[in-house]
């Protein structure tokens, strides 16, 4: 099997949630898997001098609109949060403690966690929603709460996000194909494509 797409993203990010609904479905179409890479856009926009969408004028409501209007195009649902910038700290420390050890219970957390926040409008900033999320999927609560707070969790996600900066990750979603980045929910269509006919 070719190597796995790399999909960047960050729980805050609406478009990295309709982009996690698709993703996996198209690479398998093309006998393809895909790693999945939480990571926090906080630190990368400290380095491209960005800020998140909801706090630009003109463009946040923008999103408003858009972000419920691609969910209806694409058939998933779409609860906008009370609170916007999630703060995925806790999320993304929970799947990178749950991945060395489990990643296929790792990927259903992203995915529950994802659904929960996006899907339905939760907030799961703290480790104990994170850990709620988590729960149904046969994860102990104070094994997430305990793991979440290890040093080498923290050091992994450090390194996830300065990995993904090294590479070039200025957004989310960020999708590597065999090296080529393609950025934004709206590239999901150009990622089929490129798998489809090996680029162009």
């Amino acid at each position: 099997m070719s190597a796995p797409l790399d999909f960047w993203f960050d729980f805050a990010s609406p478009y990295g949630y309709l982009a996690s609904t698709q993703i996996d479905d198209i690479a398998a179409r093309h006998g393809r898997s895909v790693r999945w890479r939480p990571i926090l856009l906080g630190a990368v926009f400290k380095v491209s001098g960005m800020k998140p969408v909801m706090d630009q004028p003109l463009r946040g409501e923008y999103l408003v609109h858009d972000a419920p209007r691609f969910a209806r195009l694409l058939g998933v649902p779409l609860t906008m949060p009370a609170k916007v910038p999630l703060n995925g700290l806790a999320a993304c420390r929970a799947f990178w403690w749950l991945e060395p050890s489990d990643p296929a219970k790792a990927h259903a957390l992203a995915k529950a966690i994802y659904h929960a926040h996006w899907g339905e409008g939760r907030d799961v900033a703290a480790a104990e929603q994170v850990a709620e999320v988590a729960a149904p999927l046969g994860i102990p609560a104070a094994d997430l709460l305990a793991g979440v707070q290890e040093q080498m969790v923290k050091d992994r996600l450090r390194a996830e996000t300065d990995e993904a900066i090294r590479r070039g990750v200025f957004g989310a979603p960020f999708i590597h194909v065999d090296g080529e980045a393609f950025w934004g929910a709206d590239r999901l269509d150009q990622v089929e494509e490129w798998l489809a006919r090996g680029g162009w």
